[in-house]
């Protein structure tokens, strides 16, 4: 079971956390210049003097086995007990993967890869996103790149066991780190509200995740006050936990090479063919059918979040995406962003992950991906 603080100013919640977990050192997982940038050192350098700690932050944006494995290596030689881990979806996931697999003897990548699991054992571990989006500090997914290709470790150990929402840690984003990271919110809660694993539960998270996303990003890009801030973060928290039952779909699975490829952040390399999925997944026939619910069940659904897109179509729902996007500057052209024709093979190649093209509601194919990507350029 998770413990949430949320709000401005839960940060204090720090000092009573650490206090009661009592930990001999702690192994502190921070961004390499964000934790000074984004004002989280002074935030909690006064708490953090009281404790012993050792600072990991020499990993790459999109953290790697090599990057988990060095950070297991000073988790042991300096005898840790308890994990935290202060910034973005990156150095969460870092935080969250030591946890877990510094507690097992099995080969790293084989844990990475799925092809090992043992009893639910790990060190604890608080989290505090300084970023409005991944909701990582919610989820039993840890994102680990084996070279190019990208894994998503999964074990229910791996969920946190304390999450601080405090968003004064996201004061000093930039606008386009908030657009990108808000965006994979709204991203995550769409994806998760059609997935083939959804629940009741799950959309309910969704839902609320979209509204809030369609109230808030504008303001918090353009205009930031400490009221959108705050919606924003909850808003990516609830997507998190969305996805944390339903998982995401073929919007997030293209997206990977996108930004592996060509250096396109990954909210922003999600949003750019979300909103065509809108429209694919619309394209509902027994013959098309992913989700075993059946036809009916699946109309519901895609009627139910164009209310929540407050669209009265598909195209219109894709419309309103795409204007979030452009209001926010974020650039929606992909040959703008590099990337032409001659690159779709490479993206089709490297983005047809068969677990989460799975979890789209309407099938797949290369074909169809192929006719989607074209679409948009």
């Amino acid at each position: 079971m998770q413990t949430i603080y949320s709000g401005y100013g839960t940060c204090k919640e720090l000092h009573n956390i650490l206090k009661k977990c009592f930990p001999e050192k702690i192994f502190f997982v921070t961004g390499k210049d964000s934790y000074s940038s984004s004002g989280a050192k002074d935030l909690l350098e006064p708490v953090m003097k009281e404790f012993k700690y050792i600072r990991f932050f020499d990993f790459r944006l999109n953290p790697r086995v090599e990057d988990i494995k060095k950070g297991m290596e000073m988790f042991k030689k300096e005898k840790c007990d308890f994990v935290l881990a202060v910034g973005g979806g990156s150095v969460m996931d870092m935080g969250k993967a030591v946890s877990l697999l510094v507690t097992r003897k099995g080969k790293t990548e084989d844990y990475i890869r799925g092809e090992l699991f043992g009893e639910e054992r790990k060190i604890p571990s608080l989290m505090i996103p300084s970023t409005a989006g991944t909701g990582s500090e919610s989820t039993h997914f840890s994102v680990v790149y084996i070279g190019k290709e990208k894994y998503s470790l999964s074990h229910p150990s791996l969920l946190p066991d304390y999450a601080i929402l405090d968003p004064s840690f996201t004061e000093n984003l930039s606008p386009y780190i908030t657009a990108c990271s808000g965006m994979d919110a709204l991203c995550q809660a769409i994806e998760s509200f059609w997935s083939v694993n959804s629940t009741e539960e799950s959309r309910r998270y969704s839902k609320k995740a979209i509204s809030l996303v369609f109230e808030n990003i504008g303001t918090c890009v353009n205009k930031p006050d400490k009221k959108s801030r705050e919606n924003m973060l909850i808003a990516a928290n609830l997507a998190g936990k969305a996805i944390n039952i339903a998982q995401t779909t073929a919007a997030h699975a293209v997206s990977y090479p996108i930004t592996s490829y060509f250096n396109v952040p990954h909210g922003h390399a999600v949003a750019l063919t979300l909103p065509y999925f809108i429209e694919f997944n619309y394209n509902i026939s027994e013959k098309s059918l992913q989700d075993r619910r059946g036809v009916e069940f699946l109309n519901n659904i895609m009627k139910e979040l164009l209310q929540t897109l407050e669209a009265s179509s598909p195209e219109e729902g894709k419309e309103k995406v795409l204007n979030i996007m452009r209001e926010i500057n974020l650039e929606t052209d992909l040959i703008k962003l590099g990337i032409n024709r001659d690159n779709i093979d490479i993206i089709i190649k490297n983005g047809f992950n068969p677990q989460r093209v799975k979890n789209n509601p309407i099938i797949l194919t290369e074909e169809a991906l192929r006719f989607l990507l074209e679409s948009i350029l």
